[in-house]
């Protein structure tokens, strides 16, 4: 199983960025994937998370009104689009599996992407 992360970079405070995770060895609509960051000294938090069935999705409270998840079953990729994006927002970003429904929990998920860079800055 190998859950690929991209889509970070460099942005102005106000501006968007698209995370993708893309999915090989498993099929995310058997999945929860979830979205978590880790800012410098900081311990790792969840972000965001989409159930398998989709009908639920989760969002901290810190990205409530400015992230959205979703996922695209035909390329079997999940994204995490974030807009309005805050200096705040700068951290490492990490997409993670597990079977079925979504966990507030980091230590709930089996599967992890490597990491993609977000940095908010002017």
């Amino acid at each position: 199983v190998q859950l690929q992360a991209s889509g970070g970079g460099l942005v102005q405070p106000g501006g968007s960025l698209r995370l993708s995770c893309a999915a090989s060895g498993v099929t995310l609509d058997s999945y929860a994937t979830g979205w978590f960051r880790q800012a410098p000294g900081k311990e790792r938090e969840g972000v965001s998370c989409i159930s398998s069935s989709v009908r639920t999705t989760y969002y901290a409270e810190s990205a409530k009104g400015r992230f959205t998840i979703s996922r695209d079953n035909a390329k079997n990729t999940v994204y995490l689009q974030m807009n309005s994006l805050e200096p705040e927002d700068t951290a490492v970003y990490y997409c993670a599996a597990r079977f079925r429904t979504c966990s507030a929990r980091k230590s709930g998920y089996g599967y992890w992407g490597q990491e993609t860079l977000v940095t908010v800055s002017s």
